[in-house]
């Protein structure tokens, strides 16, 4: 291989990355205000419904919601705190460890997330209708080969 093919390679895999990055903010620049949208009926912002969606099927410590929703803990524990103060979270005690409590929703912030189901149903299949099963299941695959990459080359 000649020297300018190596550095042309590299200039590859750097546009590579930049347009991966760009591409991955701007979808997520997109998700928030879909989820936005959807979760405003209920009361909640995007980002209480993520930390409400994290704990629906067990409670988890803050720290735990961080590492599964890719956010800081502080992050985390400042939307836990608000949660609770408006009753739609409580703290319940770690069996597992005694200062990091475990984050579950009340019975208010479970009916406010199924106040959210049926439009981001409709949403869900729109978006699926819109590029097809197949093509959705790849999108979803290449974004989860691609998040795994990201997470083995990490510090």
């Amino acid at each position: 291989m000649s020297e300018g093919a190596v550095g042309q390679e590299a200039d590859d895999a750097a546009a590579f990355l930049s347009a991966a990055a760009l591409t991955a903010f701007r979808l997520n620049g997109r998700f928030l205000e879909v989820a936005e949208e959807l979760a405003r009926p209920a009361g909640l912002t995007a980002a209480w419904w993520q930390v409400l969606g994290a704990v629906l099927a067990e409670p988890l410590p803050v720290a735990g919601i961080a590492r599964a929703m890719g956010m800081t803990r502080q992050g985390v524990q400042r939307i836990a705190d608000l949660l609770v103060e408006r009753g739609l979270a409580e703290y319940r005690p770690n069996p597992a460890h005694r200062r990091a409590k475990l984050l579950q929703p009340t019975r208010a912030g479970r009916d406010a997330i199924a106040l959210i189901v049926p439009g981001h149903r409709r949403f869900a299949e729109r978006l699926v209708a819109r590029l097809g099963e197949a093509e959705a299941r790849e999108c979803l695959r290449a974004l989860r080969h691609l998040s795994s990459a990201l997470d083995d080359l990490s510090p």
